[in-house]
C-alpha cells in the first residue's frame, strides 16, 4: 500500500469513535493542489442482511498523472474499513453474494503485449472470498465483458459480451479490403448476453441478436429479462433510437414496448432511456428517460400473468423535484420505486408506491440538506446506504434504518478537518420577468458581513439541465480554492436547472443565450447591491454548458475583467454538426438548422463576437465528441487574430469532454488562478 494511502487510514483509526469529541482548528487554506488529496468513494453495495457495505475508493497517483481505484469494505454499523484489493487494474461494480461470503466485481487489465489471461488487457468478471482475501476469474470473454448482474438466488451470474458485428451491405467486402480508414459505419460492437451458472460454470447463451445493449436487468425469478437496445453504438442512437425490449424465457418470446408514451407523445423524441428495473414479483418494469431541456420521466408498466404489458404509467413526481440521475431500485419487500430526485440545490431519495396499473403516494426517505450521489437497500428492505455530500465534508457513507436519520460511517479524508472550508449559503433574487432564481454562494472562511465588498467568480454549472449543489466541493472547475484565496464564488441556478419545477426548466428551450443570461445578470446585481460583489472585480468561468454561457456572457457585456470558458459551444451550427448527442441542440434550437436558422444563429456567441472585449482564457479536450475542440480554436481565432482580444488556448491531449489526468486538472486551476488574479486583480503570474 502506498504511504499516502496508508496515512489517512491510520489516523482514521486513531480517531474512530472520537473523531468529533474535539476538532482541531482550522488553520489549512485551501489549494489547488488539496484536490488531490482527497479519497472519493462511489458505487456502493449493501450486503443483503445490510451488515456490510462496499465501495469504489479512488485516490490520485501523481505518477502515474491519474485517479486510481480499489474495492473497500466495512462492517456496519460501526466497523472500520477495510481495503480489499491493491492492484492497479481499476476494479469496479461490486456486488454481494445472498449470503456475504462473496464479492463480484469486474476489472480489467493493463492491456500490455505479454499480458496473461484472462485479461489481455479487456474487463473481466471476479470472485473475492471475503474471509480469505482469495481472488479467482470467472469470465475469459476474448473482447471482455460490458456488465453484468448476479442472479437474485445468487446461482448465477449474467453478463453482456461484446462482438464485433459487420454489416453485411453491399459494401461490406469493400470495406473489409481496404480496412485502413475509419468508416462512418458498417461496424458495430454488439452485445450478446450469457448465463454462466456458478455450480457447473458452464456459460449459456441467453440472447445474441447483433443488438447493442446499454443496459439490462433480470427478474427475480430469472424469467424475464428487459434490456435497453439500438442497432448502433453511436450515443445519438441512445437518445431517440433505443427501444425497450423483453425477453420471456420461459415463453421464449421477445416483445418490444411500444414507445408512444416517451417518443410521439413526449415533449421531445430525443431521450435517453436507462435503467430497465424489475419489481420483486417480476409484475412491474420500471425505466428512466432524461430529455436534454424537458423533464426526465419514471415510466412504469405493469404485465399480467401471461407476460402482456399494460399501458405506460408516467410516474408524478412532487413539487419542484426534478429527476436526477439512474440510481433506480425497487426497495424490497414493498411495492416503491426509489429514486434520486433534485429539488433547490438539494439531491434527496425518494419513492413512489406503484400497485397494480394506478402510482400511489410519493415520499421522501431523506429530508434536510441531503445531497445524495447514490444509495442501495438491504434485503429485507428497511435499511439503506448512501453516499452523501455534505456542507462540512465531501462524499462519505451514511446508512440507517429507513424512517430514522442515517449516520455517517465513514472518515475518508480526515485531513480536512484543517482545511479552512469557505461558508456556503443559499442566496435568492428575482429575474427582470419576475420570477424568482436562487444560487449558491461561497465565501472566505473568515469573511464577515461589512467587511467590505470582494472580488467575485460567476461559475457556471453544465448541462444546462442540472444543478450546482448545496454542499462543499473541491473542483477544478472553481469551488473552494477561489475562496480561499479571497474571492466571492458564486454558482447560480439559472432557468433551465433542474429541482425548480418543470415550468423554470422548460422555460429555457428555445430563449438559449436570453433569459438565462438576463438570470445571471440579475444574481450578479443582487450581489453587489448587497455589499458582497465588488463591480469593478468580476470574472466568469464555466465547463461545458457553464463555458458556452461564459461565451454568452463576454459576448453581451464588458462588465467582467476576465473569462475562462472550458468546452464551450461557440456555434450552434457547428455544434449540431459535429457533437454527439445533436438532439441537445434540437430540443434547444426547436429543429433542425435548416428549420430554424435564426435560432442558431441567435444561440450562437460568434454571431456576436465583435462585442467580447473581456480577456478570454479558453480550455478544451482534444478529443471532446461532446464539444469538439474545432469550437474552441474558433473562437481563439476570433478573440485573437481578428479582435485583438487578450486570450489563451490551452487544448488538453488524449482528454475527452472532462479533464482525467492529474496534470491536466492542475493545469487549469492554476491557469484559472493566475489568469483571473492578473485580469482582475491586476497581480503578475507567479512562478
Amino acid at each position: 500500500m502506498p504511504l499516502r494511502s496508508l496515512a489517512p487510514i491510520l489516523l482514521l483509526l486513531a480517531l474512530s469513535g472520537a473523531v468529533q469529541a474535539s476538532e482541531p482548528p482550522r488553520t489549512h487554506p485551501i489549494t489547488p493542489e488539496d484536490f488531490f488529496s482527497l479519497e472519493g468513494i462511489a458505487q456502493l453495495s449493501l450486503s443483503h442482511d445490510g451488515k456490510q457495505a462496499a465501495w469504489v475508493q479512488s485516490y490520485w497517483d501523481k505518477a502515474a498523472d491519474k485517479q486510481r481505484k480499489d474495492l473497500w469494505r466495512i462492517a456496519l454499523p460501526k466497523g472500520t474499513p477495510e481495503r480489499l484489493t491493491f492492484t492497479e487494474e481499476d476494479e469496479a461494480h461490486p456486488q454481494f453474494s445472498p449470503d456475504g461470503r462473496f464479492l463480484y466485481f469486474s476489472k480489467a487489465g493493463s492491456a500490455g503485449k505479454h499480458e496473461q489471461a484472462p485479461h489481455k488487457g479487456k474487463r473481466q468478471i471476479f470472485r473475492l472470498t471475503l474471509a480469505s482475501g482469495e481472488v479467482v476469474p470467472l469470465t475469459r470473454e476474448g473482447e471482455g465483458i460490458k456488465a453484468f448482474q448476479l442472479s437474485a438466488n445468487g446461482q448465477a451470474l449474467w453478463y453482456t459480451g461484446i462482438n464485433t458485428h459487420h454489416s453485411d451491405d453491399p459494401f461490406a467486402a469493400l470495406r473489409k479490403r481496404h480496412d485502413k480508414p475509419e468508416y462512418g459505419h458498417g461496424q458495430v460492437k454488439t452485445n450478446p448476453l450469457y448465463r454462466l451458472d456458478l455450480a457447473t460454470y458452464r456459460r449459456e447463451t441467453i440472447i445474441d441478436d447483433d443488438q447493442v445493449v446499454w443496459a439490462f436487468d433480470i427478474s427475480p425469478d430469472d424469467q424475464r429479462i428487459a434490456r435497453i437496445i439500438t442497432a448502433e453504438n453511436g450515443l445519438v442512437q441512445l437518445e431517440g433510437w433505443s427501444d425497450v425490449a423483453i425477453y420471456d424465457r420461459q415463453r421464449d418470446h421477445h416483445q418490444i414496448l411500444d414507445d408512444q408514451r416517451w417518443r410521439a407523445e413526449a415533449p421531445s423524441p430525443y431521450g435517453w432511456l436507462m435503467q430497465p428495473r424489475w419489481s420483486q414479483d417480476g409484475r412491474h418494469l420500471a425505466f428512466r428517460i432524461d430529455y436534454d431541456g424537458y423533464p426526465g420521466q419514471l415510466l412504469a408498466v405493469p404485465f399480467d400473468h401471461d407476460g402482456r404489458p399494460g399501458s405506460v404509467l408516467d410516474l408524478a413526481r412532487q413539487g419542484d423535484v426534478t429527476l436526477y440521475g439512474d440510481n433506480l431500485a425497487w426497495r424490497p419487500n414493498s411495492h416503491e420505486i426509489c429514486y434520486r430526485g433534485s429539488e433547490h440545490g438539494r439531491i434527496r431519495v425518494y419513492c413512489t408506491e406503484l400497485r397494480g396499473d394506478q402510482p400511489g403516494s410519493v415520499r421522501a426517505l431523506t429530508q434536510g440538506d441531503y445531497v445524495i450521489k447514490q444509495f442501495s437497500f438491504a434485503a429485507n428492505g428497511k435499511q439503506i446506504g448512501m453516499i452523501h455530500n455534505g456542507l462540512d465534508h465531501f462524499d462519505e457513507l451514511y446508512s440507517g434504518k429507513i424512517g430514522k436519520t442515517p449516520a455517517r460511517r465513514t472518515w475518508l479524508n480526515p485531513h480536512t478537518a484543517q482545511w479552512q472550508l469557505p461558508q456556503i449559503e443559499i442566496v435568492h433574487w428575482t429575474a427582470p420577468d419576475g420570477q424568482r432564481v436562487e444560487g449558491i454562494l461561497e465565501l472566505p472562511h473568515d469573511y464577515r458581513r461589512g467587511d467590505g465588498p470582494l472580488p467575485l467568480v460567476v461559475q457556471l454549472h453544465g448541462g444546462p439541465t442540472s444543478a450546482t449543489p448545496y454542499a462543499l466541493q473541491h473542483r477544478t472547475y472553481g469551488r473552494s480554492t477561489f475562496a480561499a484565496k479571497g474571492w466571492a464564488l458564486f454558482s447560480p441556478n439559472y432557468r433551465g436547472s433542474t429541482g425548480y419545477g418543470d415550468r423554470f426548466l422548460v422555460d429555457l428551450v428555445g430563449r438559449e443565450h436570453d433569459i438565462e443570461v438576463k438570470d445571471i445578470e440579475a444574481g450578479v446585481d443582487r450581489l453587489i447591491a448587497d455589499g458582497i460583489a465588488d463591480p469593478d472585480r468580476l470574472a466568469v468561468m464555466g465547463w461545458s454548458n457553464g463555458g458556452y454561457l461564459t461565451n454568452a456572457l463576454i459576448s453581451t457585456t464588458t462588465r467582467y475583467r476576465a473569462a475562462s470558458s472550458g468546452a464551450g459551444v461557440w456555434d450552434q451550427r457547428l455544434q449540431w454538426l459535429l457533437e454527439d448527442t445533436p438532439g441537445h441542440v434540437v430540443n434547444f434550437m426547436q429543429g433542425l438548422p435548416w428549420e430554424q436558422p435564426e435560432a442558431y444563429q441567435h444561440g450562437s456567441s460568434l454571431s456576436r463576437a465583435d462585442q467580447i472585449q473581456t480577456p478570454t482564457l479558453i480550455h478544451m479536450g482534444e478529443n471532446d465528441a461532446r464539444v469538439p475542440a474545432p469550437h474552441a480554436k474558433g473562437l481563439y481565432r476570433a478573440l485573437r487574430q481578428y479582435l485583438n482580444v487578450p486570450t489563451e488556448l490551452l487544448i488538453y491531449p488524449d482528454e475527452g469532454h472532462g479533464l482525467s489526468r492529474y496534470q491536466h486538472k492542475l493545469t487549469k486551476m492554476q491557469w484559472d488562478l493566475a489568469w483571473f488574479e492578473h485580469y482582475v486583480l491586476g497581480e503578475g503570474p507567479k512562478e
